[in-house]
Protein backbone atom coordinates (compact mmCIF):
# COMPACT_ATOMS: atom_id res chain seq x y z
CA UNK A 1 0.00 0.00 0.00
CA UNK A 2 2.83 2.38 0.83
CA UNK A 3 4.49 1.52 -2.48
CA UNK A 4 1.34 2.45 -4.41
CA UNK A 5 1.19 5.75 -2.57
CA UNK A 6 4.79 6.50 -3.43
CA UNK A 7 4.24 5.69 -7.11
CA UNK A 8 1.13 7.86 -7.32
CA UNK A 9 2.87 10.85 -5.78
CA UNK A 10 6.10 10.63 -7.80
CA UNK A 11 5.13 12.99 -10.69
CA UNK A 12 4.03 15.65 -8.22
CA UNK A 13 7.20 15.27 -6.21
CA UNK A 14 9.25 16.00 -9.33
CA UNK A 15 7.46 19.32 -9.65
CA UNK A 16 7.82 19.87 -5.93
CA UNK A 17 11.58 19.31 -6.08
CA UNK A 18 11.88 21.92 -8.81
CA UNK A 19 10.92 24.55 -6.23
CA UNK A 20 14.45 24.27 -4.83
CA UNK A 21 15.74 26.55 -7.60
CA UNK A 22 12.90 29.06 -7.44
CA UNK A 23 13.65 32.22 -5.40
CA UNK A 24 9.95 32.65 -4.61
CA UNK A 25 9.51 29.17 -3.17
CA UNK A 26 6.95 29.20 -0.33
CA UNK A 27 8.84 26.48 1.56
CA UNK A 28 11.21 26.92 4.48
CA UNK A 29 13.51 24.27 3.04
CA UNK A 30 12.40 22.68 -0.26
CA UNK A 31 15.27 20.17 -0.36
CA UNK A 32 14.74 18.94 3.19
CA UNK A 33 10.98 18.80 2.73
CA UNK A 34 11.25 16.78 -0.46
CA UNK A 35 13.62 14.22 1.09
CA UNK A 36 11.70 13.89 4.35
CA UNK A 37 8.34 13.62 2.62
CA UNK A 38 9.51 10.62 0.60
CA UNK A 39 10.85 8.93 3.74
CA UNK A 40 7.60 9.62 5.55
CA UNK A 41 5.52 7.95 2.84
CA UNK A 42 7.42 4.69 3.08
CA UNK A 43 8.43 4.54 6.75
CA UNK A 44 6.08 6.43 9.07
CA UNK A 45 3.89 4.31 11.34
CA UNK A 46 1.24 5.42 13.83
CA UNK A 47 -0.51 3.27 16.42
CA UNK A 48 -3.96 4.31 17.66
CA UNK A 49 -5.15 3.24 21.09
CA UNK A 50 -8.69 1.87 21.21
CA UNK A 51 -11.02 4.71 22.30
CA UNK A 52 -13.05 4.18 25.47
CA UNK A 53 -16.23 4.77 23.47
CA UNK A 54 -17.15 5.82 19.91
CA UNK A 55 -17.07 9.56 19.20
CA UNK A 56 -17.08 12.03 16.31
CA UNK A 57 -15.58 15.43 15.63
CA UNK A 58 -18.05 18.15 14.70
CA UNK A 59 -15.30 20.40 13.39
CA UNK A 60 -14.79 19.68 9.65
CA UNK A 61 -10.97 19.86 9.72
CA UNK A 62 -10.64 17.61 12.77
CA UNK A 63 -13.18 15.18 11.33
CA UNK A 64 -11.39 14.99 7.96
CA UNK A 65 -8.00 14.53 9.57
CA UNK A 66 -9.19 11.75 11.90
CA UNK A 67 -11.18 9.85 9.25
CA UNK A 68 -8.32 10.17 6.74
CA UNK A 69 -5.85 8.84 9.29
CA UNK A 70 -8.07 5.87 10.12
CA UNK A 71 -8.02 4.89 6.44
CA UNK A 72 -4.40 5.69 5.71
CA UNK A 73 -1.37 3.43 5.14
CA UNK A 74 0.38 5.14 8.06
CA UNK A 75 -1.50 3.05 10.62
CA UNK A 76 -0.03 -0.05 12.18
CA UNK A 77 -1.61 -2.69 14.38
CA UNK A 78 1.79 -3.45 15.91
CA UNK A 79 2.69 -0.85 18.55
CA UNK A 80 6.32 -1.99 18.50
CA UNK A 81 6.54 -0.64 14.92
CA UNK A 82 5.06 2.75 15.75
CA UNK A 83 6.92 6.04 15.72
CA UNK A 84 4.02 7.87 17.35
CA UNK A 85 0.89 6.92 19.31
CA UNK A 86 -2.51 8.61 18.93
CA UNK A 87 -4.69 8.97 22.01
CA UNK A 88 -8.28 9.27 20.68
CA UNK A 89 -10.92 10.98 22.81
CA UNK A 90 -14.06 13.03 22.37
CA UNK A 91 -13.76 16.84 22.23
CA UNK A 92 -16.18 16.96 25.16
CA UNK A 93 -13.86 14.98 27.44
CA UNK A 94 -13.28 16.74 30.78
CA UNK A 95 -9.83 17.44 32.25
CA UNK A 96 -10.51 14.91 35.00
CA UNK A 97 -11.37 12.25 32.43
CA UNK A 98 -8.21 13.07 30.44
CA UNK A 99 -6.14 12.59 33.58
CA UNK A 100 -7.79 9.22 34.15
CA UNK A 101 -7.17 8.26 30.52
CA UNK A 102 -3.44 9.01 30.78
CA UNK A 103 -3.23 7.19 34.11
CA UNK A 104 -4.71 4.10 32.48
CA UNK A 105 -2.16 4.33 29.64
CA UNK A 106 0.62 4.60 32.21
CA UNK A 107 -0.57 1.53 34.08
CA UNK A 108 -1.79 -0.73 31.28
CA UNK A 109 0.65 -0.01 28.44
CA UNK A 110 4.46 0.25 28.38
CA UNK A 111 4.72 3.08 25.84
CA UNK A 112 3.73 6.21 27.75
CA UNK A 113 6.35 5.82 30.47
CA UNK A 114 9.23 5.56 27.99
CA UNK A 115 9.00 9.27 27.17
CA UNK A 116 6.28 10.57 29.52
CA UNK A 117 4.07 10.94 26.45
CA UNK A 118 6.46 12.81 24.14
CA UNK A 119 5.91 10.23 21.40
CA UNK A 120 2.13 10.54 21.74
CA UNK A 121 -0.33 12.97 20.15
CA UNK A 122 -4.01 13.82 20.37
CA UNK A 123 -6.64 15.78 18.45
CA UNK A 124 -8.46 18.55 20.29
CA UNK A 125 -10.10 21.12 17.96
CA UNK A 126 -9.99 23.93 20.54
CA UNK A 127 -6.97 22.76 22.56
CA UNK A 128 -6.78 21.68 26.21
CA UNK A 129 -5.92 23.67 29.33
CA UNK A 130 -3.19 23.14 31.87
CA UNK A 131 -4.04 21.09 34.94
CA UNK A 132 -2.56 20.46 38.37
CA UNK A 133 -2.99 16.72 37.87
CA UNK A 134 0.30 15.04 36.93
CA UNK A 135 -1.21 12.89 34.19
CA UNK A 136 -3.16 15.69 32.49
CA UNK A 137 -0.14 18.01 32.78
CA UNK A 138 2.13 15.51 31.07
CA UNK A 139 -0.40 15.22 28.25
CA UNK A 140 -0.51 19.00 27.86
CA UNK A 141 3.24 19.66 28.13
CA UNK A 142 4.73 16.60 26.46
CA UNK A 143 2.34 15.19 23.87
CA UNK A 144 1.69 16.83 20.50
CA UNK A 145 -1.63 18.65 20.41
CA UNK A 146 -3.40 18.93 17.05
CA UNK A 147 -5.93 21.78 17.06
CA UNK A 148 -7.80 23.83 14.48
CA UNK A 149 -6.43 27.24 13.47
CA UNK A 150 -6.77 29.65 15.17
CA UNK A 151 -6.22 28.34 18.72
CA UNK A 152 -7.36 30.16 21.86
CA UNK A 153 -4.47 32.05 23.46
CA UNK A 154 -2.70 29.94 26.10
CA UNK A 155 -3.80 26.61 24.64
CA UNK A 156 -1.02 26.26 22.06
CA UNK A 157 2.65 25.39 22.70
CA UNK A 158 4.57 26.49 19.57
CA UNK A 159 7.59 24.19 19.73
CA UNK A 160 5.50 21.01 19.62
CA UNK A 161 1.83 21.64 18.78
CA UNK A 162 0.24 21.63 15.31
CA UNK A 163 -2.78 23.38 13.81
CA UNK A 164 -5.06 22.07 11.09
CA UNK A 165 -5.77 24.34 8.11
CA UNK A 166 -9.45 25.39 8.02
CA UNK A 167 -11.64 23.53 5.53
CA UNK A 168 -12.63 25.42 2.38
CA UNK A 169 -14.12 23.12 -0.24
CA UNK A 170 -14.00 25.73 -3.01
CA UNK A 171 -10.19 25.94 -2.87
CA UNK A 172 -9.72 22.42 -4.23
CA UNK A 173 -11.25 23.42 -7.58
CA UNK A 174 -8.92 26.36 -8.25
CA UNK A 175 -6.12 25.26 -10.56
CA UNK A 176 -4.44 28.51 -11.63
CA UNK A 177 -3.87 31.93 -10.17
CA UNK A 178 -5.51 34.79 -12.14
CA UNK A 179 -3.28 37.24 -13.98
CA UNK A 180 -3.14 41.06 -14.05
CA UNK A 181 -2.94 41.68 -10.31
CA UNK A 182 -1.54 45.14 -11.07
CA UNK A 183 -4.97 46.17 -12.37
CA UNK A 184 -6.79 45.18 -9.18
CA UNK A 185 -9.76 47.42 -8.38
CA UNK A 186 -9.24 47.33 -4.61
CA UNK A 187 -6.25 47.47 -2.30
CA UNK A 188 -7.92 45.22 0.29
CA UNK A 189 -10.98 42.95 0.57
CA UNK A 190 -12.56 41.83 3.84
CA UNK A 191 -15.31 39.34 4.59
CA UNK A 192 -16.76 40.64 7.83
CA UNK A 193 -18.95 38.89 10.40
CA UNK A 194 -20.60 42.18 11.37
CA UNK A 195 -19.12 42.09 14.89
CA UNK A 196 -15.32 41.83 15.06
CA UNK A 197 -13.42 45.16 15.32
CA UNK A 198 -16.43 47.21 14.22
CA UNK A 199 -14.69 50.60 14.67
CA UNK A 200 -11.76 49.45 12.57
CA UNK A 201 -14.07 48.15 9.85
CA UNK A 202 -16.03 51.41 9.85
CA UNK A 203 -12.78 53.24 9.05
CA UNK A 204 -12.17 50.86 6.14
CA UNK A 205 -15.69 51.37 4.81
CA UNK A 206 -15.02 55.09 4.44
CA UNK A 207 -12.00 54.43 2.24
CA UNK A 208 -12.73 53.60 -1.39
CA UNK A 209 -9.59 51.46 -1.66
CA UNK A 210 -11.16 48.79 0.55
CA UNK A 211 -14.12 46.52 -0.16
CA UNK A 212 -16.11 45.14 2.78
CA UNK A 213 -18.33 42.09 2.34
CA UNK A 214 -20.75 41.96 5.27
CA UNK A 215 -21.84 38.37 5.88
CA UNK A 216 -21.43 37.44 2.21
CA UNK A 217 -23.90 40.05 0.97
CA UNK A 218 -21.95 40.58 -2.27
CA UNK A 219 -23.30 38.72 -5.30
CA UNK A 220 -19.93 37.46 -6.54
CA UNK A 221 -17.31 37.28 -3.74
CA UNK A 222 -14.90 35.28 -5.93
CA UNK A 223 -14.68 38.08 -8.49
CA UNK A 224 -14.11 40.61 -5.72
CA UNK A 225 -11.29 38.50 -4.31
CA UNK A 226 -9.73 38.34 -7.78
CA UNK A 227 -10.03 42.11 -8.06
CA UNK A 228 -8.28 42.80 -4.75
CA UNK A 229 -4.54 42.83 -4.07
CA UNK A 230 -4.80 41.87 -0.40
CA UNK A 231 -7.37 39.80 1.48
CA UNK A 232 -7.91 40.88 5.08
CA UNK A 233 -8.67 38.34 7.80
CA UNK A 234 -9.36 39.00 11.45
CA UNK A 235 -7.48 36.40 13.49
CA UNK A 236 -10.50 35.94 15.73
CA UNK A 237 -12.97 35.98 12.84
CA UNK A 238 -13.74 33.88 9.76
CA UNK A 239 -10.43 32.42 8.54
CA UNK A 240 -11.84 29.49 6.55
CA UNK A 241 -11.85 31.45 3.27
CA UNK A 242 -8.11 32.24 3.61
CA UNK A 243 -7.15 29.19 1.53
CA UNK A 244 -9.52 30.08 -1.30
CA UNK A 245 -8.28 33.68 -1.29
CA UNK A 246 -4.65 32.56 -1.51
CA UNK A 247 -5.46 30.16 -4.34
CA UNK A 248 -7.08 33.03 -6.24
CA UNK A 249 -3.92 35.11 -5.95
CA UNK A 250 -5.00 37.39 -3.09
CA UNK A 251 -2.19 37.94 -0.57
CA UNK A 252 -3.42 37.20 3.00
CA UNK A 253 -3.22 39.90 5.66
CA UNK A 254 -3.99 38.66 9.17
CA UNK A 255 -5.17 41.45 11.47
CA UNK A 256 -4.15 40.71 15.05
CA UNK A 257 -2.81 42.77 17.95
CA UNK A 258 -0.38 40.18 19.32
CA UNK A 259 2.28 37.84 17.97
CA UNK A 260 0.85 34.53 16.75
CA UNK A 261 2.65 31.23 16.28
CA UNK A 262 -0.19 28.87 15.38
CA UNK A 263 -0.49 29.43 11.63
CA UNK A 264 -1.00 26.11 9.79
CA UNK A 265 2.06 24.28 8.45
CA UNK A 266 4.58 26.51 10.23
CA UNK A 267 7.22 23.78 9.80
CA UNK A 268 6.70 23.89 6.04
CA UNK A 269 5.67 27.35 4.80
CA UNK A 270 7.43 30.72 4.88
CA UNK A 271 4.44 32.63 6.21
CA UNK A 272 6.52 35.75 6.89
CA UNK A 273 7.24 36.02 3.15
CA UNK A 274 3.86 35.08 1.67
CA UNK A 275 1.56 37.11 3.92
CA UNK A 276 1.42 40.00 6.38
CA UNK A 277 0.49 40.47 10.03
CA UNK A 278 -0.94 43.92 10.84
CA UNK A 279 -2.20 45.22 14.20
CA UNK A 280 -5.77 46.51 14.33
CA UNK A 281 -4.83 49.09 16.95
CA UNK A 282 -3.05 51.14 14.27
CA UNK A 283 -6.38 51.67 12.53
CA UNK A 284 -7.19 51.78 8.83
CA UNK A 285 -4.61 54.50 8.20
CA UNK A 286 -1.74 52.35 9.46
CA UNK A 287 -3.03 49.30 7.57
CA UNK A 288 -3.11 51.28 4.34
CA UNK A 289 0.43 52.52 4.93
CA UNK A 290 1.69 48.96 5.43
CA UNK A 291 -0.03 47.66 2.30
CA UNK A 292 1.08 50.56 0.11
CA UNK A 293 4.63 50.12 1.37
CA UNK A 294 4.82 46.71 -0.35
CA UNK A 295 6.62 47.23 -3.66
CA UNK A 296 5.10 45.81 -6.83
CA UNK A 297 8.03 43.42 -7.20
CA UNK A 298 7.67 42.12 -3.64
CA UNK A 299 3.91 41.88 -4.00
CA UNK A 300 4.15 39.73 -7.12
CA UNK A 301 6.51 37.36 -5.31
CA UNK A 302 4.16 37.15 -2.30
CA UNK A 303 1.21 36.51 -4.59
CA UNK A 304 3.00 33.68 -6.37
CA UNK A 305 4.08 32.14 -3.06
CA UNK A 306 0.60 32.41 -1.53
CA UNK A 307 -0.95 30.66 -4.51
CA UNK A 308 1.66 27.86 -4.40
CA UNK A 309 1.26 27.46 -0.63
CA UNK A 310 -2.54 27.18 -0.89
CA UNK A 311 -2.24 23.79 -2.60
CA UNK A 312 -0.90 22.33 0.65
CA UNK A 313 -3.76 23.79 2.72
CA UNK A 314 -6.54 22.04 0.79
CA UNK A 315 -8.51 19.18 2.35
CA UNK A 316 -9.87 16.36 0.20
CA UNK A 317 -12.45 13.71 1.03
CA UNK A 318 -9.91 11.24 -0.32
CA UNK A 319 -6.41 12.48 0.61
CA UNK A 320 -4.25 13.54 -2.32
CA UNK A 321 -0.45 13.85 -2.49
CA UNK A 322 0.92 16.92 -0.70
CA UNK A 323 -2.51 18.12 0.49
CA UNK A 324 -3.46 19.33 3.98
CA UNK A 325 -3.74 15.83 5.42
CA UNK A 326 -0.31 14.76 4.19
CA UNK A 327 1.31 18.02 5.33
CA UNK A 328 -0.08 17.58 8.85
CA UNK A 329 1.20 14.00 8.85
CA UNK A 330 4.55 15.35 7.66
CA UNK A 331 4.69 17.68 10.66
CA UNK A 332 4.01 14.71 12.93
CA UNK A 333 6.84 12.86 11.17
CA UNK A 334 9.19 15.72 12.10
CA UNK A 335 8.18 15.30 15.75
CA UNK A 336 8.85 11.59 16.02
CA UNK A 337 12.14 12.23 17.89
CA UNK A 338 10.79 14.80 20.33
CA UNK A 339 12.84 15.33 23.52
CA UNK A 340 10.57 15.12 26.55
CA UNK A 341 10.53 17.49 29.52
CA UNK A 342 12.54 16.46 32.59
CA UNK A 343 10.53 14.28 34.93
CA UNK A 344 10.50 16.88 37.73
CA UNK A 345 8.79 19.38 35.39
CA UNK A 346 5.87 17.04 34.81
CA UNK A 347 4.29 17.56 38.19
Amino acid sequence: MATATTTAVFPLLLLFAAAVAVPSSPYLSPTTLFQNYQKMLTNFKIFIYTPAKPFTFQNPAASLFYSSLLNSPFLTQEPTEAHLFLIPFSPETSTRSLARLVRDLRINHPYWNRSLGADHFFVSPTGIDYSADRNALELKKNSVQISVFPVISGKFIPHKDITLPPVNLAARFISAVPENASTSSFLGYLKWDGKTESNFVEELRKDGDFLIDIERELLDPVENVKNSKFCLLFYAGDVAWMVEAMALGCVPVVIVDRPIQDLPLTDVLRWSDLGLLVAARGGAKRLKEVLNDVSEEKYNVMREMASAASKHLVWNEEPQPLDAFHMVIYQLWLRRHTIRYARRESF
